[in-house]
């Protein structure tokens, strides 16, 4: 069972329109390995197109990857061998694989990746992007903050949240008023490095990302909010099989075979 490839990129782009990226971001196809009456039968999804995740993906039969974070980057003046991601990119040519990358248009649309992880505090209502994109869609753009429908200890929140994404071990820094027992009310999250859209805030409790600046950390507590740090990627890896539900919903059709990736994972591990 097939479908075509321009078929497959109509669904992407539906999915997460490429509109709605940041305007420093490298979304869409990367690499058109096909043209777009070529019949895809297998897709293959993952955050981190690594080395590895390529084989996985090549072992698979893999017709089109679509890689979270976009293996193609700032200005490519040439592709060598001597580079991991150029290696991936020649190796995708040769085995006549497209590659396409949502990244933040992912996370922007309503129901992407910032609802998802938002979603893993509790029951949250009100919630709104924290920098909104130009869209017809108020509910689009880059963070996501909301109020919990009820006030929660942090350490149940942060229960909450390992359960959601799978994890056993987050990094927590408690502002003092919450250390001393204070509720969470309110929460704001980025998936990734969402330092440049956290670091300033004062308005809610509590604040989720990836990956944070020391300094930053410091600032959110000294202004009362605390800070809970996933990694980088652990805060967008089990968006993936909603990724997946999503795009089989815009495609009405079970016609293609869908793998998610299992050697995909976050580079740093606890010891």
């Amino acid at each position: 069972m097939s479908i075509q490839f321009s078929k497959l990129l109509s669904a992407l782009e539906c999915a997460a329109p490429s509109s709605l990226a940041a305007t420093w971001d490298n979304v869409g196809l990367l690499i058109e390995a096909h043209k777009s009456d070529d019949l895809i039968k297998t897709v293959f999804m993952t955050i981190d197109l690594t080395e590895p995740v390529f084989k996985e993906a090549i072992g698979c039969g893999a017709d089109v990857i679509l890689t979270y974070h976009p293996i193609l980057f700032g200005g490519v003046k040439r592709l060598v061998r001597t580079n991991p991601a150029h290696r991936v990119v020649i190796g995708a040519l040769q085995n006549g694989i497209s590659i396409y990358s949502p990244h933040t248009a992912l996370d922007a649309v309503e129901g992407g990746v910032n609802d998802w992880l938002i979603s893993g505090v509790g029951p949250v209502s009100g919630i709104s992007p924290l920098e909104p994109v130009l869209s017809e869609n108020a509910n689009e753009g880059m963070g996501r903050r909301g109020s919990l429908e009820t006030p929660t200890d942090i350490e149940l929140v942060a229960s909450r949240l390992k359960s959601h994404l799978g994890l056993k071990h987050i990094r927590m820094a408690k502002a003092q008023n919450h250390a001393s027992g204070e509720s969470i009310t309110a929460v704001a999250v980025c998936p990734g490095a969402g330092g440049s859209l956290l670091a300033h805030l004062s308005d809610v409790d509590l604040v989720i990302t990836g990956e944070m600046r020391h300094h930053d950390v410091l600032g959110l507590n000294s202004r009362g909010v605390s800070v809970i740090l996933t990694e980088h990627t652990n805060c967008e890896r089990g968006y993936l099989p909603n990724y997946e539900k999503s795009l089989k919903a815009a495609l009405a059709s079970d016609t293609l075979s869908w793998h998610i990736s299992q050697l995909d994972k976050d580079p740093l591990s606890v010891y």
